[in-house]
């Protein structure tokens, strides 16, 4: 691939169904590389369930060497053991790209929604029928790894936001500033 084209990872994160999605292009053209969900049975112990995770996505992170990588800011929960579970998930994917020295941004998810279907508050069969456009799929991928996509171009297409503090950078080399063109 030319040096020219970008590659971006996407991450849905959860606990038991994390979403993925690496895309990779440049400008206005971008396809679908990979993607699919990093899956822990209930029955599997948590601290085992965030190793595979971290483990996953490192392993990911290895093979695709993104650029950058797109994750989903944290929203408001009720229930305050799905909130705790979410917040250990994250957890395990930034220090996989921590690790990685890969750059994490932040989106809320309206954000994500509106960037993918331009329509903030988007039912998910719609953002997967919109993203399976975009990038040229025959059939709308699965609702998590169609999140992980729309991660990752709504990064890509994310320039003006990130200028506008809308995106939030999370983590990566401290010696580099976050660029103000997709990274």
């Amino acid at each position: 691939m030319p040096g020219a084209h970008l590659c971006i990872l996407g991450v849905d994160t959860a606990l038991r169904k994390t979403g993925y999605g690496v895309i990779r292009g440049a400008g206005g053209s971008w396809r679908a590389d990979d993607h699919g969900v990093i899956c822990n049975p209930s029955g599997r112990p948590v601290a085992e369930a965030l190793r595979h995770l971290h483990d996953e996505i490192a392993a990911l992170l290895r093979r695709y060497r993104p650029r950058a990588v797109a994750v989903e800011g944290i929203f408001h929960f009720r229930n305050a053991r799905a909130a705790l579970a979410l917040g250990q998930a994250r957890g395990a994917v930034l220090v996989a790209c921590a690790e990685a020295k890969v750059e994490v941004y932040e989106y809320a998810p309206r954000e994500v929604k509106r960037s993918a279907t331009g329509y903030g508050q988007a039912e998910k069969p719609q953002v997967a029928r919109m993203v399976a456009a975009m990038l040229g799929l025959e059939e709308p991928p699965p609702a998590d790894a169609a999140d992980a996509l729309a991660l990752a171009l709504c990064h890509a297409n994310a320039g003006t936001a990130r200028a506008l503090g809308l995106a939030r950078r999370l983590c990566g080399p401290a010696d580099r500033e976050a660029p103000e063109t997709v990274p």
